[in-house]
């Protein structure tokens, strides 16, 4: 088959000796049966006749492998005949036509008669994406391409060629695969990545490479003109400094400049790059640069002042005495803005600080170290300030680089009142505890050099055991001391005394005293705790925990016993262990559940003995460890059983007494509250026809009037006429005042509420009989004008309910007496009264007056 111009092309292969080793011994050795054999008078070579043999095996083996397998490629070879005419079919992109355009045409001569076969066409462009852009005429074998195509969408179309009986559709030859390459034109421009770059760059960026890299891409063709790139400068703004792009391979590019960036001038750089192929003709696109220039220090601190004065006191700590104010034109709060100050001279003990304040960049000036000066005097601290950031200087400028700013500041310090100095600012001294007070522990060394009168006051003492002497500010004991207070540390009680001179101040000096407690045997050991609970149904042992105050020897390891007085005692319990620091009670014999009272005896190592008795709780404790809830039960010995009978006693004599005095005037209660049937009201309150009693109650009860069944009310002597009540009086007597108030009486529920007094009656339908309780606030007798009240009140009330009447008249139920005749005090005259005989009230009235006088006099009351 041909492709384009008819060409014949055979292949024949001819039979060639083989070379080398391989091949000489293939040649003298066609078969296997040339080997050479091993002989025994060959012994002195065996070894090496061994490996000849075995390579020469080999040699052979391969010959004849390689021998078989070119025979076979020689006879395929001689026996094919080329069918297919190959060559190569090449498109141009973007080809403008005209389409359908013939690209090429197929030959095969597996066949000669041409109208017995056709041609057939598939694969990429034809029957595979992209479609529709080759075809095939079936009888010419001519390829043409229906439209143009892009390279750098579809660079190679991989199509397939077959040949065909026209009358059966079988295969005449095989199928030949080809590759349509696709010819590239300079269509596409090159790109940058990023057409706007943004980029802040440092004003003291060193000169030369920037960092800003510019990338492009070009889609044509790779290594050749079309796709070959140049990046270029095309314009910037403003001009000074100079900008250049420098080449780094065919796609990349670095930005650079000459010179340096001034940020008070210029903040903002607009710069225009190109890139452009080597096509033809050139395609190019543009990029747009901005470089922010963010400030940097190029500017140094400057002092507003040349001079600072500040006065000082001597022996004195200050935070802040002096700010010292500067002035930077770089950024605000950028480290090329933010000042650093450093001492030059005039601090070389160490005695001043500076620190830079953040917000205002001040220098703030302190006293770090005590100064001690003999009088008034004048230093002078020279200080230096710089940016925390390193000053930048342009290499291109005339000028040389600034030194940074300096600035003296005078200090005056003020010679004071020097405080006394004790020779030794912390003493140790030693002490045994409880020893009698009056012993001198310690007496201080004091100097001063401006003063040479001094005084010794207490300043720290906090449980009052030592005297000061003011005058030689000797230390001794007060009281006895007790290594066991609170206010003693490890052994050690602290004691600070002070010395003041007379300066103008006084000055005061300081001097702490450690004493030393040396402990003895004043504590006995005692129970940690005094109770405990005895679980039975666990253990029959629980712990004897003891605390001793005083240190060893005199505390722990215990010796634990029980009282030797007691002799059942060891019947029902044992100490086990019985020593150690912790002791052990056992129930030898179980008890009952109660509390049970165990007197021992604790020893401690000096023989100190200390007498406790431990409460023993014996329970039953289901597992929990704390006792089950038992029930109460109470036990009544002979003194409360002889009380509470002599108690009865005296409440019946009491009784016997109240019925003889009030029982000649006493009336019964009517029985028409027997005779009500159920579900009726029954009157419990009726108090018509009752006993005077001469005693004076406690407390006086209510005045009711009851409704009944049949609507009438009995009080033992007349009927009443007919009436209805629900709410009943209630008088109440007060401190202070009369009060009288209503309840309601609720039907239902037979309970009644009234103001200042709650009454709670209950009571049974069958038997009717009245149960009451009344709950009372706080109630006091008043005086007898307001009993007389109450009696005509009731008077009132019982011959009021006489009358016989039918109809409803005015009832008078609280009458209250005449209206009071007291008059206002304004009212009341003293001038024309004659008040002479005051004046003659006797000598007791005097006395009394005198009295008052004085009391009158003491608290400044005036008239």
């Amino acid at each position: 088959m041909y492709i384009g111009t008819k060409h014949s092309l055979s292949y024949h292969a001819t039979n060639q000796q083989p070379a080398g080793i391989v091949g000489r011994l293939c040649a003298v050795i066609p078969g296997r049966a040339n080997i050479p054999r091993h002989t025994p008078t060959e012994d002195s070579s065996n070894m090496r006749t061994a490996a000849l043999l075995l390579l020469a095996v080999s040699a052979a083996l391969a010959c004849e492998d390689k021998r078989s397998r070119r025979t076979k490629r020689e006879e395929l070879l001689v026996r094919a005949k080329r069918r297919w005419v190959l060559s190569t079919i090449e498109i141009t992109e973007e080809d403008k036509g005209p389409f359908p355009k013939e690209i090429s045409q197929m030959y095969n001569d597996k066949k000669d008669t041409v109208a017995s076969h056709l041609f057939e066409i598939s694969g990429a462009g034809v029957t595979e994406p992209p479609l529709g852009v080759f075809y095939i005429n079936e009888t010419t074998g001519k390829v043409y391409a229906r439209r143009a195509v892009d390279r750098e969408t579809d660079k190679c179309f991989h199509i397939k060629f077959d040949i065909k009986d026209k009358s059966t559709r079988e295969h005449i030859d095989k199928e030949l695969s080809f590759d349509v390459e696709v010819k590239d034109i300079n269509d596409n421009a090159p790109t940058f990545h990023r057409t706007r770059i943004v980029e802040n760059i440092p004003e003291n960026s060193p000169e030369g490479i920037l960092p800003v890299r510019l990338n492009s891409f070009d889609p044509d063709q790779e290594d050749t003109i079309n796709s070959t790139m140049t990046i270029s400068m095309v314009s910037q703004n403003p001009t000074d400094p100079k900008f250049e792009v420098e080449k780094i391979d065919n796609r990349t590019a670095q930005l650079k400049y000459r010179g340096c960036f001034d940020y008070d001038k210029v903040k903002i750089y607009n710069i225009i790059v190109k890139v452009a192929d080597h096509g033809k003709p050139p395609l190019s696109s543009t990029a747009l640069i901005i470089l922010n220039i963010t400030d940097t220090n190029t500017h140094l601190p400057t002092f507003k002042k040349n001079l600072y004065f500040a006065e000082v006191n001597e022996m004195e700590l200050r935070d802040e005495f002096l700010k010292i104010q500067v002035e930077d034109k770089d950024t605000r709060h950028t480290a090329g803005w933010k000042a650093e100050y450093f001492f030059v001279s005039g601090n070389e003990g160490g005695i001043y600080a500076i620190k830079t304040d953040p917000k205002t960049n001040e220098g703030v000036l302190s006293i770090v170290k005590l100064n001690d000066v003999v009088r008034t005097t004048n230093s002078s601290v020279i200080i230096r300030v710089e940016n925390e950031e390193k000053l930048f200087h342009c290499k291109h400028k005339p000028d040389p680089a600034p030194k940074p700013n300096t600035v003296t500041v005078t200090i005056k310090t003020i010679d004071l009142n020097d405080a006394p100095t004790f020779e030794k600012a912390i003493t140790h001294v030693y002490q045994k505890e409880e020893e009698p007070p009056g012993r001198v522990l310690f007496t201080p060394k004091v100097t001063d050099i401006e003063s040479d009168e001094i005084r010794f006051v207490k300043l720290y003492d906090p449980a009052d055991w030592v005297h000061i002497d003011p005058k030689t500010g000797a230390v001794s004991t007060l009281k006895k001391m007790d290594r066991e207070s609170p206010f003693v540390v490890d052994n050690v009680y602290k004691v600070v005394i002070g010395a003041i001179d007379n300066g103008d101040p006084p000055a005061t000096g300081n001097g702490t005293v450690f004493i030393h407690l040396k402990d003895i045997n004043d504590y006995a050991p005692m129970l940690l705790n005094k109770s405990v609970t005895l679980c039975y149904d666990i253990g029959n042992t629980v712990p004897v925990r003891v605390q001793d105050l005083d240190a060893d020897p005199y505390s722990g390891p215990f010796a634990f016993s029980l009282d030797t007085k007691d002799t059942e005692l060891k019947d029902y319990w044992k100490l086990d262990p019985n020593f150690g620091e912790e002791g052990g009670l056992t129930m030898v014999s179980k008890l009952a559940s109660g509390n049970y009272s165990v007197p021992l005896e604790i020893m401690d190592q000096q023989n100190k003995i200390n007498r406790e008795t431990l409460t023993v709780v014996v329970c039953e404790c289901g597992g929990t460890g704390a006792c089950l809830i038992q029930p109460l039960t109470v036990n009544i010995g002979g003194a409360a059983i002889g009380l509470i009978i002599a108690s009865l006693l005296l409440f019946l004599l009491l009784l016997l007494i109240f019925v003889c005095h009030c029982g000649k005037n006493f009336h019964p209660i009517p029985d028409s509250t027997i005779d009500e049937g159920h579900q009726t009201l029954i009157m419990y309150n009726q108090e018509g026809g009752s006993s005077e009693c001469k005693a004076e109650p406690a407390m006086f009860l209510t005045t009711t009037t009851t409704t009944t069944r049949n609507n009438t009310a009995t009080d033992g002597r007349k009927m009443a006429p007919p009436m209805t009540l629900t709410k009943e009086e209630i008088e109440i007597y007060n401190k202070s005042n009369y009060e009288e108030g209503y309840s309601t009486f609720d039907y239902r529920s037979g309970s009644r509420r009234g103001n200042g007094m709650y009454n709670q009656d209950t009571w049974t339908n069958k038997m009717g009989m009245y149960l009451g309780s009344s709950q009372h606030s706080r109630y006091s007798l008043q005086v007898n004008q307001h009993i007389s009240d109450h009696l005509h009140r009731k008077l009132q009330v019982l011959t009021g309910g006489q009358a016989e009447e039918v109809d409803y008249h005015p009832h008078e139920y609280a009458y209250e007496g005449e209206g009071s005749i007291s008059r206002d005090l304004d009212q009341l005259s003293l001038a024309n009264l004659d008040l002479e005989f005051l004046n003659h009230l006797g000598p007791k009235f005097k006395t009394l007056g005198g009295i008052c006088q004085e009391s009158i006099k003491e608290k400044n009351i005036q008239f």
